[in-house]
């Protein structure tokens, strides 16, 4: 004879389809990460070429993809330089159109580790840390402030022509190089503000994606506009406040028969611990509802047609060569290897590198 197990009381899945689409995005973010790492450690050996430069990497350049939109916007031209960038973050600017910040509770890598900050948060602290009420408001205000800034110096304050030469410059230009060192090179004032910050999304779930990160204010914003929401039926909910004991964004849904907070993320907390069925769910306008496994489907199809799209008008790849790159690797390396205790042949080596490299023409 086998027990039926009610939804209030059957343990969740290992694997949820927001947890396998987190994964998969960890996993495409890794590869990338490494295999530009090997990218630029061939062009500083000296080496010869074997990996190609992954454009995925753009995705962590969204001052060069504000700043290109911009350009775009006045001018009709989409810049060679870092297309991806520009692919990338209006693709996921997009998604907050039809599914609030879902870009951050289902795809964004520090959203996962958000996640399992608060699971570590639930196994060291055995009762929630909250913030007042007056601080809370006053911290999510950071993250507003942070985006409004960028906004203000790039859409507001920076004419065309200086558009023009921040897209061409070397600052620009070779800026996932620079993103890179901040990993491989992290300075110890980076890497101490990189530990408080861990050890603040740890003490206070979800601190750096609440309080400071401006992706996910811009996403707020937009999310304005969206198309789907969390809704409750107020004729199935029982008033458990299960729904808002779960919630990463504090929101109060047994008061509300739609949610309209920027905060929320559609991570469907809320959903998944309801025991009313029918009582919360996400559905978009004219009711049509969203399971997670269609908004999984739905997120992973906008990516793939948006980069699909991309390589195929040739806007994916940037324009800046494998010689420029490596130019610019070894005239960062002179300074560094410039002292009397040098290797002569490996010096030698590098001087002989650079004489063999024509100048490249300009982009």
């Amino acid at each position: 004879m086998t027990k039926k197990i009610n939804k209030s009381t059957a343990g969740p899945s290992i694997i949820t389809p927001r947890r396998g689409v987190q994964l998969i995005f960890l996993f495409i973010t890794l590869f990338i990460g490494i295999k530009f790492y090997g990218f630029v450690a061939q062009l500083e050996s000296g080496a010869g070429i074997s990996m190609e430069r992954p454009p995925g990497v753009e995705a962590f350049l969204p001052i060069s993809a504000l700043v290109s939109l911009k350009y775009f916007l006045f001018t009709g031209i989409l810049n060679r330089v870092h297309p991806s960038a520009l692919v990338l973050f209006l693709i996921i600017c997009s998604t907050a159109f039809v599914f609030k910040k879902g870009f951050c509770s289902w795809i964004c890598p520090l959203g996962l580790l958000s996640d399992v900050l608060a699971k570590l948060h639930g196994l060291v602290f055995k009762k929630k840390l909250q913030v007042f009420p007056w601080m809370d408001l006053i911290l999510r205000g950071i993250k507003y402030a942070i985006v409004g800034f960028f906004i203000w110096s790039i859409f507001i304050k920076m004419p065309v022509d200086a558009l023009d030469q921040f897209i061409q410059s070397p600052y620009n230009r070779f800026a996932d190089v620079k993103m890179l060192e901040l990993f491989t090179h992290i300075s110890s004032t980076a890497f101490i503000v990189i530990l408080v910050l861990t050890g603040l999304s740890l003490v206070i779930p979800h601190f750096w994606c609440r309080y400071l990160c401006p992706y996910g204010a811009l996403l707020s914003l937009l999310s304005i506009l969206s198309m789907g929401k969390i809704k409750r039926n107020s004729q199935n909910c029982i008033n458990c406040k299960k729904c808002e004991a779960v919630c990463p964004a504090k929101i109060q849904i047994t008061r509300k028969r739609t949610i309209n907070s920027l905060e929320c993320s559609t991570c469907l907390s809320c959903v998944d611990v309801c025991p009313q069925k029918n009582a919360v769910g996400f559905s978009l306008v004219h009711g049509f509802s969203m399971n997670p496994k269609r908004i999984a489907f739905a997120l992973i199809t906008m990516f793939a047609l948006g980069i699909i799209t991309a390589k195929q008008t040739g806007y994916w790849q940037n324009n800046t060569s494998v010689q420029e790159y490596r130019q610019y690797l070894l005239g960062k390396q002179m300074p560094r290897t410039m002292s009397k205790d040098m290797d002569p042949e490996k010096m030698k080596k590098m001087i002989e590198m650079m004489k063999k490299m024509k100048p490249s023409p300009k982009a």
